[in-house]
């Protein structure tokens, strides 16, 4: 019950008429981050998210766009992706998160037993300009899906090509809901090579049913071919092509 009620809640503030929404500018900051929890203390970190880190992030205008862990988490891990509307307020903002006496006084609360974070990693991201966001609340949670693909020497530009001009919609037609589309932003390691985006799926199984369309579909077919001869080659780097499953915690936006 309160997944269900938290879960109505955030998707009628967050999502809104929102679906099938452009990104509203490219200087917006987005941040991706993953926390690697000490060992045994991930429900522990969950609880500090929910009880307090969300509505201070909140406090100090750092929007939450979504929370997930991966479906397989063997390695204890919790993702998350913020937005602010340029890279300054982003810094102002943890500048001010991270001074206030709230949070100093629920962080050292739960780290009583010990600190709940063993490291973390983060991403700042910019939105391409074909990114877009189609994802609908449904009745269950989404399985998210998160890419990552890293492009061949000088080949970043014809892979976002591909994605702009044939790889998006033919997502769409394969049943695949778009969740953002991002490259580093400039002067970021990887920002002339990497692509990363989310993907939303009814199910695992839906997931394996769309990407197994897509793999046959006519069109795509022909991008594929097509993109790799004008490059000379593959557009991706051998193993360049990193998934990820991810569900939503219950305190997510986006379910």
């Amino acid at each position: 019950m309160y997944r269900s009620l938290l879960f109505a809640a955030a998707s009628i503030l967050t999502f809104s008429g929102a679906a099938s929404a452009k990104e509203e500018s490219t200087d917006t900051c987005y941040e991706l981050r993953t926390y690697y929890a000490s060992e045994g203390k991930l429900e522990a970190l969950h609880a500090r998210f929910r009880n307090d880190t969300l509505r201070l992030f909140a406090k100090h205008h750092m929007k939450s766009i979504g929370y997930w862990v991966p479906i397989d988490n063997k390695e204890q891990k919790l993702v998350y992706l913020l937005s602010f509307p340029d890279r300054e307020t982003r810094d102002k903002a943890w500048d001010a998160f991270h001074a206030d006496q709230e949070w100093i006084d629920a962080k050292a609360k739960s780290e009583e037993n010990g600190v709940l974070i063993d490291h973390l990693t983060d991403q700042f991201l910019t939105p391409t300009d074909f990114s877009t966001v189609t994802y609908k609340p449904a009745d269950k949670p989404h399985t998210f899906e998160l890419r990552t693909y890293t492009a061949t020497e000088g080949n970043l530009p014809n892979l976002l090509t591909r994605f702009r001009d044939h790889t998006v919609s033919i997502f769409t037609r394969c049943g695949m809901e778009h969740f953002h589309y991002f490259t580093p932003m400039k002067g970021e390691p990887g920002a002339d090579q990497t692509l990363v985006y989310f993907l939303a799926h009814a199910s695992p199984e839906a997931r394996n049913a769309s990407w197994q369309k897509f793999g046959s579909d006519p069109e795509w077919v022909k991008a594929l071919k097509e993109s790799e001869a004008n490059a000379g080659g593959s557009l991706t780097v051998p193993n360049g092509v990193k998934s990820e499953l991810l569900t939503p915690t219950d305190y997510s936006p986006v379910q």
